[in-house]
């Protein structure tokens, strides 16, 4: 059964180092997600930002996003702005979650499209806040018990807060 290993950081360094250890550990750069405020000016948009990433990773996306070398690396990072809720930078699996219908609405943004990715609701209202007042969300995707125990403990040395795990929801 898929499911994902859930966690927030307080800071980008931290977010960084877990991340790196996941990509060390075999994670693949689609299988983790990551969404943090963009705390950055409107004047940072302009840059743009190309990689050799394997895998087709970030080409074209925008550099600037004040994240860290292993965060630039995840498929699909990108500035998005939810209604109602303000600018966030995504990436991986939950960067699609968020760029689909979930968005639609001012209120539930965030919170949907991690339901949809198999957090339970009130967890995700948790880390909704969480993301909100400035923590990062990371998650990781796996279909294999070893990777999500693996996952967890590279949550637990890197000081990582709310480590959960949830079930998927089926793709549409």
């Amino acid at each position: 059964m898929k499911a994902s290993v859930y966690c927030t950081t307080k800071t980008v360094e931290q977010a960084d180092h877990i991340i790196a250890e996941l990509k060390a550990a075999g994670f693949q750069n689609n299988d983790i997600s990551a969404l943090l405020p963009d705390k950055r000016g409107t004047k940072d948009f302009a840059h743009e930002h190309n990689t050799k990433a394997p895998e087709g990773a970030t080409t074209g996306g925008v550099a600037g996003l004040g994240v860290g070398a292993a965060l630039g690396w995840l498929a699909g990072i990108g500035a998005l702005a939810i209604p109602g809720v303000g600018p966030f930078i995504a990436a991986g699996p939950i960067m699609a979650a968020l760029g689909g219908a979930a968005v639609g609405t001012a209120t539930g943004g965030v919170i949907g499209a991690l339901v949809g990715m198999g957090i339970p609701e009130f967890e995700a209202k948790r880390y909704d806040a969480k993301v909100r007042d400035g923590n990062i969300l990371i998650s990781v995707h796996t279909e294999d018990g070893k990777q999500r125990d693996v996952a967890k403990d590279i949550f637990k040395r890197g000081n990582a807060e709310d480590i959960s795990t949830g079930s998927e929801a089926n793709p549409k």
